[in-house]
């Protein structure tokens, strides 16, 4: 996804504009770009004066809402977005990617990176732009677009770029000097934390040479000597990650993902959800169902946070900073959680290949509010005030059907835009406001009244041979869904939260079970059990003495190598990667059990 653009202002410091909270989004595509008044209105914004080149290719917000740049294959063009006033415009034709600091002091513009064509390197591509006054700050080569803009603190206080494994760091956004410097073997990955001074950035190294990987925290500028980490976590099983900051910078969630899953149980790699914290707390988040790690989000309110995770249909948990669950969501076709503004309502939403189901949930009282169903749709983003969302189906995911929809949280569409036929859109996106411009508000239940019918298609019925079409339907589903923990029978104990250990022997339990289903569907030799049901209880009896010292040894020694073969059936039934000869091992069980069985016999 390329990074979003903002604007800043003119030639002595802007002061804050008072402005009504009237709810706007930008809209670009090949009819062009423009403003689109938000609720209750819903028409276009006369103030902006729509650009309507089919060139545009990227366009932003400022963090703050106040300022709005664009990019329409001439120039780049910044605008205050209450008056609609020109404040810079740069020419940098080619510019693809766009981006404000946090305060909107500079603007950021990236265009790919080219060299002459007698090999000579190429000129910088990566611009930095004083918004007060134009001038053009810096300029560096970064020649690949992924983490392509500088990093910022939200008071600007520092701002950092990854360079040949270094991470150089400027103060006060003076480019001219490198304040700091903080060197890893092979960084890769670094993120900056939200929230006030003192600053902490988190930097992921990834193993090499039997080396695991490693994140790493560090408050600056503090980064010199072995005790200098306030945290570190190492872990294997990693090509990369992605690090989630809480918005008081007071823990990080590291997802660290593999490309190819060697254990063949998943096509999407393997996934691990590593917690830690600035204190030097660290944890493996431990998950109820195995299956990938498709998306973890923060509570804005950084006391908790929300995983979704394991094979379709995906199971949805809460879990508070000691990482025990805090409530769980059942199963359901969901690869999403977005948490409103506020941080009062959480969407469970299922896109890409699922069918764009959105579960709506009030997280004081735990309570679905609604179900709606967002087709087809490419794109999703709660609205600053916490009630409204925007879906949109937009190219060049999908081609077809392109437009965009304005929901209430409460399920009802009040707005909905299809664009012409053959025409396309690119990008929305809401005009944001600074946090604490609109408090929570209670939670409704009752679907806002709309004028706009939601148009729903019904889902497709299976089919059903003739033969069989006047009778009853007795086919059962594919996958049952796991109801919320709140809406499950109630047994004794059911309420209090399993610990670690606990459900890691459940999890344990349960990949055991299911490794021995398949492996007996599949008749594969080196899981399933060769010989007739025999387990543990069977191979270890009570202890009986033959009366021959040597046959005791004997069966002594027998019954160990079985145990020992037991652990591995186990080992195997986790997914961990057994060795050649402990698959030799298992492979003599029967052989084993039979020698056994004649010795204690007297044969």
């Amino acid at each position: 996804m390329l990074p979003m653009e903002s604007s800043k202002a003119c030639l002595r410091p802007r002061k804050p504009v008072a402005r009504p909270c009237l709810h706007q989004f930008g809209f670009r595509g090949s009819e062009g770009l423009y403003m689109v008044n938000g609720p209750p209105h819903f028409t276009e914004n006369t103030i902006f004066q729509r650009d309507s080149g089919r060139n545009c290719k990227v366009f932003t917000f400022s963090k703050d809402g106040s300022l709005f740049a664009w990019c329409n294959g001439e120039k780049i063009n910044i605008v205050n977005v209450t008056s609609n006033q020109l404040l810079h415009t740069f020419d940098l034709p080619k510019t693809v990617c766009l981006e404000f600091s946090p305060k909107g002091n500079v603007l950021a513009t990236w265009q790919p990176y080219t060299t002459a064509k007698d090999g000579a390197a190429g000129v910088p591509n990566l611009q930095l732009f004083n918004v007060q006054t134009g001038k053009c700050l810096k300029s560096f080569i970064q020649k690949k677009i992924q983490n392509w803009c500088p990093c910022w603190s939200d008071d600007e206080s520092i701002c950092a770029r990854n360079v040949n494994n270094e991470l150089h760091f400027f103060e006060n956004n003076d480019f001219s000097t490198i304040a700091n410097k903080l060197h890893l073997q092979k960084v890769t990955d670094f993120v900056v934390s939200p929230g006030d001074q003192p600053s902490k950035v988190a930097v992921y190294v990834p193993g090499s040479k039997g080396a695991p990987s490693f994140v790493r925290l560090y408050q600056y500028p503090v980064f010199g000597g072995p005790q200098a980490a306030l945290a570190n976590k190492s872990f294997f099983k990693a090509d990369k990650v992605t690090l989630l900051w809480n918005s008081k910078a007071t823990a990080v969630l590291v997802i660290a993902s593999t490309e190819v899953d060697k254990t063949g149980a998943s096509y999407y790699g393997e996934q691990t959800l590593h917690y830690i914290a600035t204190n030097g707390e660290s944890a493996v988040v431990q998950l109820r169902k195995n299956g990938p790690i498709y998306d973890a989000a923060w509570n804005p309110n950084s006391m908790e946070f929300c995983v979704m995770y394991g094979f379709m249909p995906a199971k949805a948990t809460i879990f508070n900073l000691k990482c025990d669950p805090v409530f769980d969501f059942g199963t359901g076709p969901h690869n999403a959680a977005y948490y409103s503004p506020q941080g009062h309502i959480l969407v469970l939403a299922g896109f890409g290949n699922l069918s764009g189901q959105l579960d709506v949930w009030d997280l004081k009282n735990y309570k679905l509010v609604s179900k709606p169903q967002a087709s087809d749709s490419t794109y999703f983003a709660w609205c600053p005030d916490g009630e409204h969302i925007v879906t949109a189906t937009c190219s060049p995911r999908l081609r077809v059907g392109n437009g965009y929809k304005i929901w209430h949280y409460t399920g009802s569409v009040l707005y909905k835009y299809e664009v012409q036929p053959n025409a396309e859109l690119w990008q929305v996106a809401w005009q944001p406001f600074l946090e604490g411009t609109f408090p929570a508000k209670a939670v409704k239940y009752h679907t806002v009244p709309s004028k706009v019918p939601n148009e729903e298609p019904k889902p497709a019925q299976a089919y059903r041979p003739p033969a069989l079409r006047d009778k009853p339907d007795t086919s059962s589903k594919l996958h049952e869904n796991e109801p919320p923990q709140n809406m499950r029978p109630q047994s004794k104990g059911s309420d209090k939260p399993l610990s670690k250990t606990a459900l890691k022997n459940q999890r344990k339990h349960e990949a055991k079970k299911v490794a021995k289903q398949e492996a007996r569907a599949e008749g594969n030799p080196e899981i399933a059990p060769s010989s007739p049901v025999l387990n543990a209880d069977h191979i270890v009896p009570p202890s009986v003495t033959s009366g021959d010292p040597e046959v005791d040894k004997k069966i002594k020694n027998l019954k160990k190598k079985l145990k020992a073969i037991e652990q591995l059936k186990d080992q195997a039934a986790t997914g961990k990667q057994l060795e050649k000869n402990q698959l030799e091992k298992i492979q003599k069980e029967a052989a084993l059990l039979k020698e056994l069985e004649d010795l204690e016999l007297g044969v």
